[in-house]
């Protein structure tokens, strides 16, 4: 059995699930709070599990699996089917490509972490900190958005006409993008991409709202 160690509201926690949802893989999901009593990711015991204090960290058989592309790519390796990378190695570069503008270029720009050090080191308001986020990610939807819609690659989906590790990131980032209410007018190929993902049963058991812990 399959343990991952999530938070409902987490980007890089939702990356995983919804690839654990599209290879209908059983697993139990154990939750993070990461607000709670400063953070339930920095107890002890969690530290011990993931020294880095981050989710989503999946426990397979008892080896501590962490980084949420490293955990795609070990459970595209360790259950290939169904694939959630091309057969050729252009296609995957692409799709690596795509997932990596969110997991690299956006997210971490706007990790919990960074925005509580603007709040309570550099002591930068919420309206300036909200409007830090919406920057970032404009920016990488931008490039996001060129690529799609020029380079020939995008079906139904960023890469053809079945979900990616490209769509396994697109979703979250644009969950963020909504919350933050960032305007997305400007990138109708990412909310048609967002709105085909979600019609698909997967990604709405992997959402949010759909996990236990959920407030």
């Amino acid at each position: 059995m399959l343990t991952l160690y999530t938070y409902y509201r987490s980007s890089a926690a939702f990356r995983v699930r919804i690839a654990l949802q599209l290879k209908q893989l059983p697993y139990q999901a154990v939750p993070v709070h990461l607000l709670r009593n400063g953070g339930e990711q920095h107890t002890a015991d969690y530290a011990a599990r993931n020294p880095a204090e981050l989710v989503p960290a999946l426990d397979a058989d008892g080896r501590v699996l962490t980084q949420s592309l490293a955990i795609l790519e070990y459970l595209e390796e360790s259950h290939p089917l169904p694939a959630l990378l091309p057969a050729d190695a252009a296609g995957r570069a692409r799709v690596r490509a795509l997932a990596l503008t969110v997991a690299c270029e956006i997210h971490p720009l706007n990790n919990l972490r960074v925005l509580r050090y603007l709040s309570s080191v550099l002591a930068i308001d919420e309206e300036r900190r909200n409007a830090w986020y919406r920057h970032w990610i404009a920016v990488g939807f931008a490039a996001l958005e060129r690529t799609l819609q020029t380079d020939g690659g995008a079906g139904s989906y960023c890469h053809g006409d079945a979900p990616t590790f490209a769509d396994c990131c697109l979703v979250p980032q644009v969950f963020n993008a909504r919350r933050l209410q960032t305007p997305l007018d400007a990138y109708p190929c990412i909310v048609r991409i967002h709105d085909a993902c979600m019609r698909l049963e997967a990604f709405r058991r992997a959402a949010p709202e759909a996990q236990p812990d959920a407030e």
